[in-house]
C-alpha cells in the first residue's frame, strides 16, 4: 500500500483488530481484516449463497437463477452435492438428484405401493395402466393371476 505503520497502527477500521500477521484487504484506502471484509457488506461482490446464505468469495456455482457454493448445491432428499452432476426440478421447484427424483415423483404401484422406476441402466420405466392404477408389470401378472 505503499506506506508504513506502527503494529499497533495497523488495523481494521471497522473492529480494530491488529491486521499484523494477518489476511487483509483493502477499499478505497480503507484497510479491513477478512471477517469484516467478507460479512460487513463492503464486500464489492454480491453474491450470496442461495443454500447458506453466506457470501461467494470464490467459485461461484451458478442454477435456476441463482447462485451457489459448489457445496452447498444439493438434492433436497439425500442431501448429496449435485455439484457437475445431472440434477432435475420437480413440479415444487426444488432440485433433486435424477434418482431421488424418481423416487419422488415416479407413480407408485396400486398393489404394493412402491414407486415404479425406471430398471437399471434405463431411463425409462414400464408400467400397466388398468381402471386408472398403475401398477409395476410383474404386480400386475401377480393381480390377475389370483382372480
Amino acid at each position: 500500500m505503499g506506506n508504513l505503520f506502527h503494529d499497533t497502527c495497523f488495523t481494521c477500521c471497522l473492529c480494530n483488530k491488529k491486521l499484523s500477521g494477518e489476511s487483509f484487504y483493502t477499499i478505497s484506502g480503507r484497510i479491513f481484516c477478512e471477517d469484516d471484509f467478507l460479512y460487513s457488506g463492503v464486500h464489492p461482490s454480491p453474491e450470496v449463497c442461495n443454500g447458506c446464505g453466506y457470501l461467494i468469495t470464490d467459485m461461484v456455482l451458478q442454477a435456476l437463477g441463482k447462485s451457489y457454493h459448489p457445496s452447498c448445491f444439493r438434492c433436497v432428499v439425500c442431501r448429496e452435492s449435485l455439484e457437475g452432476l445431472p440434477f432435475t426440478v420437480g413440479t415444487d421447484n426444488k432440485v433433486y438428484c435424477v434418482s431421488d427424483y424418481h423416487k419422488v415423483q415416479a407413480p407408485r404401484c396400486a398393489a404394493c405401493r412402491m414407486p415404479i422406476l425406471p430398471s437399471e441402466g434405463s431411463t425409462e420405466s414400464i408400467r400397466v395402466v388398468s381402471f386408472h392404477r398403475n401398477y409395476h408389470v410383474e404386480c400386475y401378472d401377480s393381480a390377475v393371476n389370483l382372480t
